[in-house]
């Protein structure tokens, strides 16, 4: 006797990149920063005590949200924090997004292919239809990516940005048009994971100016700020979208250590940011000598890259399986569009060189 619902019996889970136990590989597949988060941070999380941790914490971190509205120079009423960036994602789901009733399968959600793959598995978890909108290909959205939205009455839709697994970075001018076109029907989410190694974000979309009142911003400390292994995200967007979204979110969703922590984090900024500048460095450096040895690498504006081995060398799967037996890990996603293709995390430039040594000996 099976108890789970129908849409969970048949649910397909995310499946995470490899997790290995040994601290004794170089670990470029799951695109955290290469460089530790800095000393005030954890300076932070020492300096909690044990009566800090025997109280509950604030329930909406409210602290945080100030600090985020100075870095920003947003309103605290347009910030939301979250245990992590994909609990902003089933948030957006939850209360944006219509389950399936009968026959009825309107109001779903909407993402572009490829893309960050539990898109589609929170989807499916909520049992709301998931309209997938194909990539050119030269990984550009689809001109139509807003009538098709449209006309599939989907009441979400969820772009990143920079785009995951390309790194492709999408105009600012591009994203407006989308928002515009969907206001009065759809909430535009842009998930910026990524955009701390970016050229630009897309925050000027939430300026009272722009009147944008269905636009969503993710963003996370995984990422640019080292803390991965925190769980700490939190979301940006108009005072309305923010106070739908609270009136879902769990209790106490961000524990005492990690509110501390995400504060300390924004206050010292600069240190995160001379890491930023370093992952950017490296990555021209590691798309330079990956291009020599004949690979086709996707432009990136993100921590990764994208990048399709010589025809006339070992393929990706060959490639991934045999640094993987060297203690090197990259990503390889067995699936349409990309199984020809890996995903490099940019890491420190030591890292850089014994990948390319690995890779030159096979």
């Amino acid at each position: 006797m099976s108890y789970q619902r129908r849409n969970v019996a048949h649910l397909a889970p995310y499946t995470p990149g490899e997790q290995p136990d040994s601290e004794h590989v170089i670990k470029l597949n799951t695109n955290e920063n290469p460089y530790p988060p800095a000393n005030e941070v954890l300076e932070a999380i020492s300096s909690v005590n044990g009566d800090m941790l025997r109280r509950y914490p604030q329930p909406t971190a409210e602290a945080f949200r100030q600090t985020a509205a100075k870095v920003h120079e947003l309103s605290p009423d347009m910030i939301i924090s979250t245990n992590g960036g994909d609990e902003l994602l089933r948030l957006a789901i939850t209360v944006f997004c219509e389950p399936r009733t009968g026959d009825h399968t309107r109001g779903g959600l909407a993402i572009s292919q490829p893309t960050y793959s539990l898109f589609t598995t929170l989807g499916q978890i909520h049992d709301t239809p998931v309209t997938q909108i194909p990539l050119g290909d030269d990984w550009s959205l689809a001109k139509d990516f807003s009538d098709i939205v449209r006309h599939n009455d989907c009441r979400l839709a969820i772009l990143v940005n920079p785009h995951a697994p390309t790194g492709c970075l999408r105009s600012l001018s591009q994203l407006e048009a989308i928002a515009r076109q969907l206001q009065e029907h759809a909430v535009l989410l842009v998930d910026e994971a990524y955009v701390d190694f970016a050229a630009h974000d897309a925050i000027s979309l939430l300026r009272k100016n722009n009147s944008l009142d269905n636009v969503l911003l993710l963003r996370t400390l995984s990422k640019g700020y080292s803390l991965a292994g925190l769980r700490f995200g939190y979301g940006l967007g108009h005072p309305s979208l923010i106070e739908a979204l609270t009136k879902a979110r769990d209790s106490y969703a961000n524990d005492v250590i990690s509110q501390v922590t995400a504060i300390a984090a924004l206050e010292h900024r600069d240190q995160a940011v001379k890491t930023w500048q370093a992952v950017k460095k490296e990555r021209s450096r590691l798309t330079m000598k990956l291009t020599e040895r004949g690979f086709d690498v996707v432009p990136s504006e993100s921590n990764f890259l994208l990048c399709q081995p010589a025809k006339s060398g070992p393929t990706a799967k060959t490639i991934y399986e045999s640094l993987k037996k060297q203690g090197i890990f990259v990503r390889y996603f067995d699936q349409s569009r990309l199984c020809d293709r890996l995903r490099i995390t940019v890491g420190q430039p030591a890292e850089t060189d014994a990948l390319l040594l690995a890779i030159d000996a096979m």
